[in-house]
This record gives structure tokens, sequence and C-alpha cells, in this order.
């Protein structure tokens, strides 16, 4: 009872009061810990993903599709045009998975986080600690498929050297969000639907086609998918086709991220502390 009344007294000396203790690396370093010791070949495996997809498609139907219509109208191979595309992909994967399947079992049936919560860590340091877990695996995947790119050739400029921070800021914009929708999730049958938005998001955000191809009704919602923002923003740093408009796709991510913290800190203060 002193031991609790102590902690439950800490919280409230701090800044944040009961939100925040400044330790979120803690969280990170345990499931990082954790990752390592039981999931790293699920982690390696979604690697190859893209680069398959990249191969087949990039380079295997690219060779019948020959030249398309790049950012600012440059003719570019289809493979340097999805290339981006699946950078974009990668980064998406990598983060959401982590933040939203793994998020799900810790917060449903490990009871993780009631364990975290009954210590001085506060729900802003579980949610930044998950988010950067996820965002590491997500800059994990595109490091590894920069790379893959590097080496075919299909990074046109020196633009490109800003496509890591750029996948890095689309990593973290899935990942805040992920775990603020996970936060309400109940059952694993609602999972699924997780798993359904993100494949149209996948097939349809400009990814192998332009955006041109749609009807404009089509490409207005499109428009405003989250993947859409980063596959422009990758794809025009990797083809050289940089201008202001671009700000406005790193806008939408600093919103996405913002919203996602403030929904998953007050989803875990009201599952864990209320």
């Amino acid at each position: 009872m002193t031991g609790t009344l102590v902690e439950a007294s800490a919280r409230r000396d701090r800044p944040l009061g009961s939100l925040y203790a400044g330790n979120a690396r803690s969280v990170m370093s345990r499931g990082w810990r954790a990752t390592r010791s039981t999931n790293w070949l699920v982690v390696v495996s979604g690697l190859f993903e893209p680069v398959f997809y990249l191969l087949s498609m990039g380079l295997g139907l690219g060779a019948l599709v020959g030249t398309v219509d790049g950012p600012g109208g440059t003719e570019i191979s289809y493979a340097a045009f999805i290339a981006p595309a699946l950078l974009a992909v990668a980064a998406m994967n990598g983060a959401i998975y982590d933040s939203t399947w793994n998020v799900f079992f810790k917060m449903r049936f490990s009871k993780l986080y009631d364990g975290m919560l009954a210590t001085s860590l506060g729900p802003l340091d579980v949610a930044l600690g998950e988010i950067s877990l996820a965002l590491l695996r997500g800059a994990l995947y595109a490091t590894g498929f920069m790379l893959v790119m590097q080496v075919l050739g299909l990074n046109l400029s020196w633009w490109a050297l800003l496509a890591f921070p750029a996948v890095v800021l689309i990593a973290f914009g899935f990942a805040s969000f992920g775990m603020a929708v996970t936060s309400y999730m109940k059952t694993f049958q609602q999972m699924d639907w997780i798993n359904f938005l993100l494949l149209p998001m996948f097939l349809f955000s400009a990814t192998f086609y332009p955006l041109s191809v749609y009807p404009p009704v089509i490409q207005t919602l499109i428009q405003c998918l989250p993947l859409w923002h980063g596959v422009e923003l990758v794809r025009s740093l990797t083809t050289g086709a940089v201008d202001v408009g671009l700000l406005w796709h790193v806008l939408y991510y600093l919103v996405m991220i913002a919203v996602g913290l403030v929904f998953t800190t007050r989803r875990l203060r009201a599952l864990f502390l209320d």
C-alpha cells in the first residue's frame, strides 16, 4: 500500500502528471529484446516481400510496359516508378504490423500494459515506446529496400538521400495511428478489418499505376489515403521532382502522428488508469 501511495504521489509531481514519466525508452528496449529472442525470423522475413514485388512487377512486367510518366511528366522505367511506392509500402507494413497485432496481444491477452502502468510509467511512455518499436521495424524494412533500389540503379536523383527520413516519417504516422485504432479493438475478428483496409490501400494508392488512370471521383478518394501521400512523397524524392508541394504530404503525416499519439494516450489512460 505504501509503495502504491508513493507511486501515486510521484505521478502527481511530474510535469505531465500521470501521463508521462520520460521513460519511453524502457518500453522500447523491452520490446526490442523480446523481438530479438522470439520473433526475429518473422521480422526478417518482412524484408523480402517488397523485393519480390519489385522483381516480379518492376523487372518482369516492366519489360513489357517499358517507360511511364513519372512525377513532373518525365519518362522513367516502370521499375523506377513502382520502386519508391514499394519503399513507402515497406515502411507502412513494418510499422503497422508491430503497432497493431503485437500491441493487441500485449493489451488483451498478455496484459503487459497493466503491469507497465502499475509502475512509474504513464500511458504516453507506453504509447511512445511501442510506436518507436514499430517505427524501428518500419525503418529496418525501408533501409533494406533502399539498398536494393540503389544496387538496381532505381534512385534517379541525389534527392533520394531524403527518402530515408521520408519513410521514417511514413512509418511514424502509420505506427501512431495503428496503435490508436488497435486500442479500440476487442476481438481478433475486429483486427481483421485492418488487413481488409490495408490491401485496397496498397493496390490503389498509385502504387502500380499513375493516379490519372482512375476516374476523377476515384482520384479524389485515393488522395485522401495516407499511403498515397507517402508514395507521392517518396516517388518525387527518388526521381528528383521536388517542389514546395511536397510539404503538403509532410504536413499530412505530422497531423496523423499527432492524432495517433493523442488518441492512443487517452485510450490507454481510460483502459488502465481511470
